[in-house]
């Protein structure tokens, strides 16, 4: 097979869709790939470790999009809302597109795929089975995203994060509070927890509160009824305004005593809930410091502006954009490792694509195939009719 690797065009996207050890595996295989002139030089990845891996370097982008039977990217259609539409025009048919497609918050880009005639693979539909788990795209940008809000946030903090028994005094540790306990969050309970902070974190999923524990935080019960929190997946379902005045009311004296909050609660597809109201950031300590991982989605606070850095009453807020791509180098290296993996999945031991619909990844990730949208809740989203059996599993 002949793969593509062209740079991202996304501003202020550094990472590459895959390292030298990934393409390594390929090439090893007997597969072509060719990687676009400096597409990993942001990452830490330049063009000589490519080739040592087995790749051809090549500078003109439209060569690599029309020889390529397999294109891989990081921001693919969707999730690059900027610029994308000049790579579209290099789509062909029976091409095979791989990439992070934000297919939730914008279906419209599995379509416009299908109208080329392309294959696509949104990698953040990655189904949460045990099977997957090295393939999940998703979690490993959150996990890095959810260590870099704490060294952001201890940046910005006019406080330490340890405890320090000195000459000069005991200097007590800065309390940092975690909202939303999945892989992000858990991750900056831990980072935080290393750096020597009192950490304590929320999530409204009960079954969160073990998880909590084992990176070394205390979980804050409120008085809410949780029993309907936890969607498929094990993502957290989106609540109902009610339910939320009540946990931002409760809320608000948690949050008071905090030198830290980082929020991490997003819903797939649908705006951040607001967790933090302005009433609460008033009621803060000065010198506080707010770090949104929800931002792209419109904020956990009520206050946050994406992309920016404000102070209110006081207290910083930060809304960062992409966080995963200020860690390029190891987040390059996670990403690539994922779709490696899934890649893998959709060669047949004859090293030809193979797209077994009976798969459940498979079935679960391919957005559009043979000019349709085959995927069943992108087809919802996108006000299309159901697709009869047949033609939702197509044989390759």
């Amino acid at each position: 097979m002949n793969i593509g690797i062209p740079s991202e065009i996304a501003p202020g996207e550094n990472r590459v869709a895959m390292t030298p050890a990934n393409v390594a595996v390929f090439t090893g295989r007997g597969h072509r790939v060719v990687v676009q002139a400096g597409a990993g030089d942001a990452a830490g990845y330049p063009d000589s470790a490519f080739v040592e891996a087995g790749a051809e370097i090549g500078s003109d982008r439209d060569a690599i999009f029309a020889n390529a039977e397999i294109v891989l990217q990081v921001q693919g259609f969707g999730a690059n809302a900027v610029n994308s539409e000049q790579d579209l025009a290099r789509v062909r048919p029976g091409q095979l597109l791989m990439a992070s497609m934000d297919p939730l918050a914008a279906p419209q880009a599995a379509a416009q795929v299908a109208e080329r005639g392309a294959t696509a693979v949104a990698l953040e539909l990655v189904p949460r089975i045990s099977r997957a788990q090295s393939m999940d795209v998703l979690s490993s940008m959150a996990t890095l995203a959810g260590y870099k809000a704490v060294l952001t946030a201890a940046m910005a903090s006019p406080r330490i994060f340890p405890m320090l028994m000195t000459a000069a005094g005991t200097l007590q540790p800065a309390r940092v509070f975690v909202m939303g306990a999945g892989v992000a969050g858990l991750q900056a309970c831990a980072t935080a927890k290393r750096l020597g902070a009192v950490v304590e974190a929320y999530d409204v999923r009960p079954a969160a509160q073990e998880q909590i524990l084992s990176v070394g935080a205390k979980p804050i019960e409120l008085d809410l009824d949780t029993g309907t929190s936890e969607g498929s997946g094990g993502y957290a379902k989106e609540q109902g305004e009610e339910f939320l005045a009540r946990q931002r009311e409760l809320m608000t004296e948690v949050i008071a005593q905090q030198d830290v909050v980082i929020t991490t609660a997003a819903v797939p597809g649908a705006k951040s809930p607001i967790l933090v109201t302005a009433d609460m950031v008033k009621a803060m300590k000065p010198g506080s410091v707010i770090v949104d991982l929800a931002a792209e989605r419109g904020g956990n606070c009520e206050l946050t502006e994406q992309g920016k850095t404000v102070i209110v009453h006081g207290v910083t807020i930060i809304g960062p954009e992409n966080v995963p791509a200020t860690v390029e180098y190891h987040a390059s290296q996670m990403y690539g490792k994922n779709l490696e993996n899934l890649l893998n999945l959709m060669l047949s031991e004859e090293e030809q694509l193979n797209l077994n619909f009976d798969d459940e990844v498979i079935a679960g990730t391919v957005v559009a195939h043979a000019g349709e949208v085959v995927h069943p809740h992108m087809r919802k989203l996108l006000g299309l009719p159901d697709l009869a059996a047949a033609d939702a599993a197509p044989a390759n």
